[in-house]
């Protein structure tokens, strides 16, 4: 018994650490792909973790250039970005499930 309750848990945990990690993404749309300044252009929603409370559409540097070859013009997107030396840089991005 109390190892079935144990295994419960545990999957719960996993489960709310999986939906916790997606709240932190932004919704955006991705509206140019600059391969060779290895930057994205991103109209996205409020970004609050740097007091933009409005969307708006912004040139962001991406940390990984593989992370350019995910999408293209025109992707639905969840994206969370950082300040690394001073400019906003994409840290993580994902393609939004339609």
């Amino acid at each position: 018994m109390k190892t079935t309750s144990l295994a419960v848990a545990a999957i719960g945990l996993v489960i709310t650490s999986a939906a916790v990690a997606d709240m932190h993404l932004v919704k955006g749309k991705v509206t140019r792909v600059d391969a060779g300044a290895q930057k994205l252009t991103i109209r996205h929603e409020a970004l609050k973790k740097f007091d933009m409370e409005d969307g708006m559409t912004m040139v962001f540097r991406v940390k990984d250039p593989a992370m350019l070859k995910q999408v293209k013009a025109g992707d639905d997107i969840r994206f969370d970005a950082d300040k690394i030396d001073g400019k906003f840089t994409i840290t993580e991005i994902q393609k939004a499930s339609k």
